[in-house]
């Protein structure tokens, strides 16, 4: 459906995408990540045709789209802040797409009423729209962006307005709507749960290059560089020297998975692997603080000064997470270490 092949746009001396291979297939989803000023949002535009690319090419169903202009690219774009007309309902909303392809007032009323109660706001034509909550909003912008049956979704930001449990609903039923529509989406987010739980594909950038891309699977459990690893949260980083089925570490010998290759590298432990034992039988550390971060899997995130080298991060149950100023020792699981590629 779309494909980048070494696109590059600079904003003077600075790259804002620099030699971008990228496809999404039809009927995928893909969501690319990455911190403020990595290039996500210019990479939307430019597919868009909103930013002109000062070199490469965007092909959309194999077709380059060097000079059409946005509204003949058959793309949908949907904004953070949905941008949805005040003067009009929300009715007239979700209809100014099909009225400006001169879509009949009979098949302009039906498609709007099915678009409506597939995102949840049946027999909502008449409402004003500054009489929505952001929810209803975000619904709103997704039933016009989506009424022209664009071959492209774009969504920038989709939900970053909203409430965490808001999101949090919201994104799974955008994932539902859009198997069950078939639709190919792009979406541009910095929040991870959000990219996690809505893509087929997700995609890393940093500094306007593709860091990684991978299934949410693939990224979470084999992170390809230390930028992605800390990117992603984790900070169990440190530097090693890989033989056999062990590394030499700051934090002394740890237990590598099987394959490793030997050597001189940077290795991440997930907090999940750091496993808490009795003082005696492990690193010594001390329980420097602790956080509850919510959510349903009721653990607990430690964090841990050994004795010896830099400081640790643990994942443990609740009920057995141990007090701020208590003596635990430290044991590692191979499963949870990631040797990191430069």
């Amino acid at each position: 459906m779309l494909r980048l092949e070494g696109v590059t746009v600079r904003f003077g001396a600075r790259a804002a995408l620099d030699a971008v291979d990228l496809e999404v297939a039809d009927h995928e989803t893909v969501c690319v990540l990455g911190p403020s000023g990595s290039g996500k949002s210019t990479l939307l535009r430019v597919v868009a045709g909103l930013q002109p690319a000062d070199a490469g090419r965007v092909l959309l169903s194999g077709e380059d789209q060097g000079g059409v202009p946005v509204h003949r690219r058959g793309v949908g774009l949907m904004f953070q802040d949905h941008q949805l007309f005040p003067q009009r309902d929300v009715g007239g909303n979700v209809a100014f797409g099909l009225r400006m392809h001169g879509t009949g007032a009979r098949e302009t009323a039906e498609r709007v009423g099915k678009l409506l109660a597939l995102v949840g706001l049946p027999d909502a034509q008449r409402r004003a729209v500054s009489a929505l909550s952001g929810g209803e909003q975000q619904r709103v912008a997704l039933a016009r962006a989506l009424a022209p049956e664009p071959r492209l979704l774009m969504l920038d930001e989709p939900l970053g307005q909203l409430d965490r449990s808001l999101r949090e609903r919201l994104v799974v039923e955008l994932r539902s709507l859009f198997r069950r529509l078939g639709t190919t989406v792009l979406a541009v987010t910095h929040d991870q749960a959000e990219a996690f739980a809505l893509a087929d594909r997700v995609v890393v950038m940093k500094d306007g290059r593709i860091a990684q891309a991978g299934t949410p699977l693939e990224v979470w459990s084999r992170p390809a560089s230390e930028f992605v690893a800390r990117f992603l949260g984790f900070d169990n980083v440190v530097e090693a020297r890989v033989h056999g089925d062990t590394a030499d570490t700051p934090w002394g010998k740890l237990p590598v998975p099987e394959g490793t290759p030997a050597g001189d590298c940077r290795l991440l432990v997930r907090p999940n692997g750091v496993r808490l034992t009795a003082p005696a039988d492990g690193l010594p550390c001390t329980v420097r603080a602790r956080t509850f971060p919510g959510g349903s899997a009721a653990a607990v995130t430690v964090l841990l000064r050994p004795d010896d080298g830099p400081e640790l991060e643990a994942s443990c149950p609740l009920r057995s997470a141990p007090e701020t100023g208590e003596r635990v020792g430290v044991s590692f699981d191979a499963a949870e270490v990631v040797r990191l590629d430069a």
